[in-house]
């Protein structure tokens, strides 16, 4: 069956390639702890009622008591911890001493089952990482240097990447990923390094700038000169970084095992006590003997096992219907006692796409007729800014362009109805013979100052005005940040966009915590900085940059629609859909889920409390006991299933 920490300890051990190959014994108990075995044990139990031979109930002994023994002699005699499993095994080699094989067979299987239920809920999806690592590609065009080579007429050369040296010279295509940090020696191109920063508009690169492996060149053929290689690249760091993440997450243990050092002794003291006390007073063993087994059965923690899977079963189906994969319990308990959400913008806030906010035409000219000449420009770009452009003249009549050239980073030119027109940057149009008057550069660069993109517009050798791009803003992000800063939930902005826009962004959705230009690891730092503080954390996000973060935080939680695949799999939770108005009926189920499992562990503690009084005066015997106890497990499950129906949107 294997309690919450084994299960942990196992996962640990896969994590890190130590697992090794298990022994016949293990394979034995993981063949019967299935859920067919586990199945048969039930039936075998209500083949006892029917048939009234006690014999059926040990079926039940067998298949769900032989792994609930090895667990404990494994937990006493190798971790020399004492554990739930150790009282039950105690309990069931008890009650087949005075004969009751049923009682036996009824407490193993209610622990199997409570098992099963937990195993399913805390098992993880754990396949992200591969997907990272094959973001780094294996080998870099090098630049040959030497005279031999170069006379032979090799320009270039395929080598592993752990061949390159710093100061190497790396040449990359359009349309390649770049295979190493570096710096811009030779070339101009736009570079889509949203792997990074997470930031949607690509960002222009010219000799001397930046660039970082995992990101993609879009525009023009560069050169870069190594500046990191193997471990100390940006990429590997990240890969590093969630690793870590990963190795930092402390499973929570099993409520039943972190009581179990005070249940076994308190449990098997009080049989003993009854035992030799019943035994002196009446001066008979075998009453003593079965109200002390009885003791002992009762006092196994059936229903407190069951109490926590049973109410994150339920919980975890009720997120289910309305589009909320929550991978594991603990993730759905640590959601209930969040006092932070962190959220990165673009994808999560906004929805990473660009659009054209506005086109602004200069002197009183027309803006629709400034939006046509720059669609029918820019219809033959590739640029994404030049798409979102064209995307919003969709349904216009566009002349077709003649001449048309592009320069990575500055803009196009082409020939419109028969005349010149410019598309781009300032000092683009100022290489084409357009210069801009004072006032209408100060429009653009107000237009800019809130980090959005703006191309300008010249036609005939004049500027004719200038339309804005911007990522739009999820019209649910206000309400939902409205509702849980309602509920007490802080909130905080965590991106790699530039300030202005963040601020922007923030500005618009009543942020106040703003947190911008950050890189994976410093989206993480700052998570970590919010936790060592005291504060329980939740990050939000949708992009691999955001990976490392979604795994530091207490509770990890993806946007599953347009996210990456390696965001979705870092996180505890995905929301499916994109749907931001999910985060606070998450919020409200959790709470309730916990709730549910504390009001379902004073329950059974109580009828258990109940149970001991009883069987200590002989009004119980092992098998009345066990159906009492039982009892107890049944109110807890149903209590626990009326989350499943409850209304929390």
């Amino acid at each position: 069956m294997g309690s919450c920490c084994s299960i942990a300890a196992k996962e640990s051990k896969e994590a890190s390639g130590e697992l090794a190959k298990p022994s016949f014994a293990e394979r034995v108990c993981g063949f019967l702890e299935s859920w067919p075995m586990v199945a048969l044990a039930g039936a075998s139990l209500a083949m006892k009622f029917i048939m009234g031979d006690e014999t059926w109930a040990l079926a039940s002994v067998f298949i769900c008591g032989l792994p609930l023994l090895r667990e404990a002699a494994e937990s006493l005699f190798r971790q020399k911890a004492i554990k739930s499993s150790l009282l039950i095994s105690c309990a069931m080699v008890s009650c087949l001493a005075v004969g009751q094989i049923f009682a036996a067979g009824e407490v193993a299987f209610i622990m199997a089952l409570g098992e099963m239920l937990e195993t399913f809920t805390l098992k993880r999806a754990k396949q992200g990482l591969h997907k990272l690592v094959s973001l780094v590609p294996l080998t870099a065009r090098y630049v040959v240097t030497c005279p031999k080579c170069l006379a032979k007429g090799e320009k270039f050369r395929d080598v592993p990447l752990d061949k390159l040296e710093i100061g190497d010279g790396v040449r990359v295509l359009p349309g390649e990923t770049i295979p190493v940090d570096g710096v811009i020696a030779e070339g101009e191109t736009t570079v889509d390094q949203s792997v990074m920063t997470g930031e949607s508009m690509p960002v222009d690169k010219k000799p001397g700038d930046e660039v970082y492996s995992g990101t993609i060149n879009r525009f023009g053929a560069i050169t870069v000169r190594v500046t990191k290689t193997g471990e100390d690249s940006s990429l590997q760091k990240l890969i590093r970084l969630v690793k870590e993440a990963q190795r930092k997450k402390a499973p929570v243990q099993r409520i039943a095992d972190r009581w179990a050092a005070i249940l076994v002794p308190s449990a098997l003291a009080v049989a003993v006590l009854v035992f030799l006390g019943v035994w002196l007073w009446s001066g008979k063993v075998e009453t003593g003997l079965l109200r002390g087994v009885t003791i002992m059965v009762v006092f196994c923690p059936c229903s407190l096992a069951l109490a926590t899977p049973t109410a994150i079963m339920a919980a975890i189906g009720q997120a289910t219907k309305f589009g909320v994969i929550v991978k594991s319990g603990e993730a759905l308990e640590r959601m209930g006692a969040v006092s932070v959400v962190c959220l990165d913008k673009t994808g999560t806030l906004t929805t990473g796409e660009l659009s054209v906010s506005r086109v602004e035409a200069f002197r009183g000219g027309d803006p629709s007729a400034v939006l046509d000449l720059a669609a029918s420009a820019e219809a033959s770009s590739e640029h994404p800014l030049a798409k979102a452009v064209v995307a919003a003249a969709k349904g216009r009549s566009l002349q077709e362009a003649e001449s048309f050239r592009m320069v990575p980073g500055k803009g196009v030119a082409a020939k419109v109805g028969g005349r010149n027109v410019v598309c781009g940057t300032a000092s683009w149009l100022e290489e084409n013979g357009v210069a801009l008057m004072e006032s209408d550069a100060q429009k653009a660069d107000a237009a800019r100052s809130d980090g959005s993109a703006v191309i300008l517009v010249a036609c005939d050798g004049a500027a004719a005005g200038f339309a804005v791009l911007s990522d739009t803003v999820r019209p649910e992000s206000a309400q939902v940040l409205g509702e849980l800063e309602a509920s007490g939930v802080r909130t905080c902005l965590l991106t790699g966009d530039h300030e202005a826009t963040a601020q922007a962004v923030a500005a618009r959705l009543g942020i106040s915590d703003v947190r911008a230009g950050l890189l994976p690891g410093s989206k993480a730092d700052a998570v970590e900085a919010m936790r060592s503080e005291g504060a329980t954390v939740c990050m939000v996000g949708d992009g691999v940059n955001d990976s490392v973060a979604l795994k530091t935080a207490d509770v990890g939680i993806a946007m599953g629609g347009a996210g990456s695949d390696i965001a979705v799999e870092a996180a505890d939770i995905a929301l499916v859909g994109d749907d931001l108005t999910k985060l606070p009926y998450l919020r409200r189920l959790a709470v309730s889920c916990v709730k549910t499992i504390k009001f379902n562990i004073s329950l059974s503690m109580s009828i258990n409390a109940v149970a001991i009084a009883l069987s200590v005066f002989g009004l119980l015997n092992p098998v009345s006991g066990a159906l009492v106890h039982n009892c107890g497990s049944v109110l807890v499950v149903l209590n626990a299933a009326l989350l499943y129906d409850r209304k929390f949107r």
